[in-house]
């Protein structure tokens, strides 16, 4: 199985720069995708619905803010759009799909750059997922974990952490954070394969910075410790271009 995941900065704008292509060409079995910008009926129809995938969308109630999408050759048992907080649900950040092996998360976190207010909001949206996670894996459930985090864990996940340690993306109170979520038994695939290879998932517009690689690695697939044995590779396919962020990849020891 292979699950690909992109935060695509606007679903309308990568569709200018080659994506079907890309996603015919790619044909994950599943593709989760955020920060879409984008009410569903503003988009054709051969993304609303490609052939051979179940399509779900959850828009922000804001016009052109946030959103995600996830796609799916295998129909999900269940899928939730809502985690039952207003002030999260309303900004169309999570759908959650069920499988016979994993419940999947596909999320774009909250960013924290813009005010303190924003960096509350997000460590508030950390918090309670976290714990919705933990409720999640006391009834036994298997969890994976995928999305733009918006926080760069430890130096070798950004070009300059020096610089940027009293920025949100890579303050230490939400790398703590991450310490704490990873501590309850979830891992970073990524880091888990590879904990010595520097890779980015992102990279500003500005200042050349992609042709540079100055960079972050903010897009994550984590699992719960218990599905670590089913990961066969995680990586990002950090050439693709049409975002600032490049799609991530996870490939799972199953058989469809």
């Amino acid at each position: 199985m292979r699950i690909i995941s992109w935060n695509v900065n606007g679903i309308r704008a990568i569709l200018k720069k080659g994506f079907m292509e890309w996603f015919k060409k790619e044909a994950p079995d599943i593709l989760l995708l955020q920060e879409t910008k984008s009410k569903v009926e503003q988009l054709p129809k051969e993304i609303v619905n490609p052939p051979g995938y179940y399509a779900y969308w959850n828009d922000a109630e804001r016009p052109g803010y946030s959103g995600v999408a996830t796609f799916s050759k295998i129909e999900p048992q269940e899928v939730i759009f809502k985690v039952g907080v207003e002030e999260f649900d309303r900004e169309g950040r999570v759908i959650i799909t069920r499988y016979p092996w994993f419940t999947l998360f596909n999320i774009y976190f909250p960013n924290g750059k813009q005010s303190d207010e924003r960096l509350q909001y997000k460590l508030r949206f950390y918090d309670f997922m976290l714990d919705y996670w933990l409720k999640l894996r006391e009834k036994g459930e298997k969890l994976i974990i995928a999305g733009d985090l918006n926080t760069a864990h430890k130096p070798i996940d950004l070009k300059n952490p020096k610089a940027n340690e009293k920025y949100s993306g890579f303050l230490p109170i939400e790398r703590e954070w991450i310490d704490k979520f990873l501590s309850h038994g979830f891992i970073d695939t990524f880091r888990y394969l590879y904990p010595d290879k520097v890779q980015y998932t992102w990279w500003t517009y500005r200042f050349n910075a992609r042709a540079k690689n100055i960079g972050w690695r903010i897009d994550y697939f984590f699992v719960s410790e218990d599905l670590i044995d089913l990961v066969e590779d995680s990586y990002a396919l950090d050439q693709v271009m049409g975002s600032d962020h490049c799609p991530i990849v996870l490939e799972l020891r199953i058989n469809l």
